[in-house]
C-alpha cells in the first residue's frame, strides 16, 4: 500500500532514525539512493523494507535484486515522504530500512594471518570515519575498527561517506582498551602516526598482521591507546602541509601496506 502523507506513522517512525538514539532503539538505520541501496541488497545486508517515489517507481538499478532468504516489502511513497526521511538537500527517489545486525566478526580478525585492521580512535568526523572505510575496502583490508568517541557508524552523512564499502568489509565498534590487546595477544603489531616519529611509513614492514591505529582530528590518539602502540610512523611530505586529515593519512597508509603486500596491477 502506497504512503502519501509525511504525518503517517509509519513515515515518522523511519524519520526518527535520522536521530543516533532513535537508531539505538530501533536497531536500525536508514541508506539512502539507488547505489547504497544497490549495495546493501546485492550484500545481503538485513533489508527490511525500500521506499521509493511512486511517480518515478522501482530504479531500474534494483531490479532483480530481491533477497529469497530474507523478503524486502516494496513501498511506494510521495516525495514528501522521501523527503522527510532523508537528510539531503535534494534527495534521491529511493531509500531502505536496514535492521542493525549484531557483529561477531573481531573473533575472525584475530585468527586472520597478515591481516591489515584499521583503528579509529575517537574520529569525530562522519565525512572521514566513511572515507577510511572506503579505502580500507578499497586497500583489501581485513576489517575497521571504531573505538569510543568515533563518529556514529550509522549516521546518514558516515553510510553515505562510505560508497557501499560499509557492506563489504566487517566494521566493528567497541573499547579500543578491551580490542586491542586481544590483538596483540595474537601477533598483531600496532601502529600510529606521529609528526615526532623517527620511521617513514614507507621504511616499516606492513606485510605482516598490522593494526593502523588513527586517531581525533585535533588531538591525535588518546593517551591510553599511545601506551599499547608498538611503532609511531611519519608520513613524509615534500611540501609545505603540516599534516595530512585523517581520512588522507589512513589512505597513504593503507595503500603503502597494499603495495608492500604484493598488489602491483
Amino acid at each position: 500500500m502506497e504512503i502519501i502523507s509525511p504525518n503517517n506513522a509509519r513515515v515518522k517512525e523511519w524519520a526518527q532514525l535520522l536521530e543516533k538514539k532513535h537508531r539505538t532503539r530501533q536497531h536500525k538505520y536508514i541508506v539512502e539512493g539507488i547505489h547504497l541501496v544497490q549495495e546493501a541488497l546485492r550484500s545481503n545486508a538485513a533489508v527490511e523494507s525500500i521506499a521509493y517515489d511512486l511517480d518515478k517507481g522501482i530504479p531500474a538499478e534494483l531490479n532483480g535484486l530481491d533477497q529469497a532468504d530474507q523478503p524486502v516489502e516494496w513501498i511506494p511513497v510521495s516525495a514528501a515522504v522521501i523527503a522527510k526521511c532523508t537528510d539531503t538537500k535534494t534527495p534521491q527517489s529511493v531509500f531502505a530500512i536496514v535492521r542493525k545486525e549484531e557483529r561477531s566478526a573481531f573473533a575472525t580478525l584475530l585468527e586472520q594471518p597478515d591481516a591489515l585492521v584499521m583503528v579509529l580512535d575517537g574520529v569525530q568526523d562522519p565525512g572521514n570515519v566513511g572515507t577510511i572505510i572506503r579505502s580500507a575496502d578499497a586497500a583489501g583490508a581485513a576489517g575497521v575498527i571504531l573505538g569510543h568517541g568515533c563518529a556514529d557508524l550509522y549516521n546518514p552523512k558516515t553510510i553515505r561517506s562510505t560508497m557501499g564499502s560499509l557492506f563489504h568489509l566487517p566494521v566493528i565498534e567497541g573499547s579500543l582498551e578491551e580490542l586491542l590487546p586481544q590483538a596483540q595477544g595474537k601477533g598483531a603489531r600496532l601502529i600510529s602516526t606521529s609528526l615526532d616519529a623517527s620511521l617513514s611509513c614507507y621504511a616499516v614492514d606492513l606485510r605482516v598482521s598490522t593494526w593502523l591505529v588513527i586517531g581525533n582530528e585535533g588531538q591525535g590518539i588518546s593517551d591510553a591507546t599511545a601506551r599499547m602502540v608498538n611503532e609511531s610512523v611519519f608520513i613524509p611530505m615534500q611540501g609545505q602541509a603540516e599534516s595530512l586529515n585523517a581520512a588522507m593519512a589512513s589512505t597513504v597508509l593503507l595503500f603503502e601496506a597494499m603495495r608492500q603486500r604484493g598488489f602491483n596491477q
